[in-house]
């Protein structure tokens, strides 16, 4: 059986393996989050780097990994070349979908939703480059977004109300909105009725799925389900609710354990 593992600051991971799953799901998934280190658009770029080799070095080993996927836009976009020196196994990151996202759009406007180091990067900066310089694209680096997204997660309700004004610079003006931050999919409705205007909203999900399967061939899809054991691992020690375990039960993963390395 093929093991995948897919990585994240915290629960925003989860958007990219459920894409994943409905694709391929007679795969075995380790989810690992670093919420000891949430969020990762506010740690320096060095630390950032450490904790991701730590974490990801220490599951392959121990699952014996056949291919990991670093589902967080920010680490994606520094953590990358360190972990496929490292490795003798596929990584594959997430980028924000901006090219799909300047191709639908009618007015030529994009809204880029990301964290605040996203938004900022060279590397988001050539993709709109490369693929939406006939666009205007407006930028709103949120962390706040990435909370709500993890308080959903654990059963607490959005407020649209804050999300409405959090975009609201942008009502008018946009007619497609990227979702480049992992978590952001997992609010994907409440950002839609909160916008309250049309508009076609698009992340990496199904783009990185669909990297995934072809990257591990054929996969035998009649093996027992019940065979096969998903883990969840955190890397905090903080106890986690039972609304978190439960979400992740309805989407076949194990309840959270955690990983017992060092702190940084």
């Amino acid at each position: 059986m093929k093991r995948v593992l897919i990585f994240d600051s915290g629960v925003g991971g989860l958007s990219v393996y459920q894409e994943i799953y409905t694709q391929l799901p007679s795969l075995q998934y380790i989810y690992a989050f670093d919420d000891a280190g949430f969020p990762y658009g506010e740690l320096p770029e060095a630390v950032l780097i450490e904790r991701t080799r730590h974490i990801v070095s220490l599951l392959v080993e121990r699952h014996y990994i056949d291919l990991v996927v670093i589902a967080c836009n920010t680490a994606s976009t520094v953590v990358l070349p360190t972990l496929r020196a490292e490795l003798s196994i596929p990584v594959v990151g997430v980028v924000p979908a901006i090219k799909p996202a300047a191709l639908i759009s009618k007015q030529k406007a994009v809204g880029l939703l990301a964290t605040p180091a996203t938004v900022e990067r060279d590397y988001t900066n050539q993709l709109i480059s490369q693929f939406a310089s006939d666009c205007e694209v407006y930028r709103i680096g949120s962390t706040r977004l990435v909370e709500m997204a993890e308080e959903k997660l654990r059963g607490q309700t959005v407020s649209l109300d804050e999300l409405a004004g959090i975009l609201a610079p942008w009502r008018g003006k946009v007619d497609s909105i990227v979702l480049g931050c992992t978590h952001f999919p997992l609010i994907k409705a409440e950002i839609a009725q909160a916008f309250g205007a049309p508009v076609q909203i698009v992340d990496s999900g199904l783009a990185i799925a669909n990297r995934v399967k072809s990257l591990l061939g054929e996969v035998e899809f009649g093996e027992q389900s019940g065979l096969r054991c998903n883990f969840t691992y955190s890397s905090a020690a903080d106890p986690h609710t039972a609304a978190l375990n439960h979400s992740l039960e309805a989407l076949k993963l194990g309840a959270v354990q955690s990983l017992n390395y060092p702190s940084f």
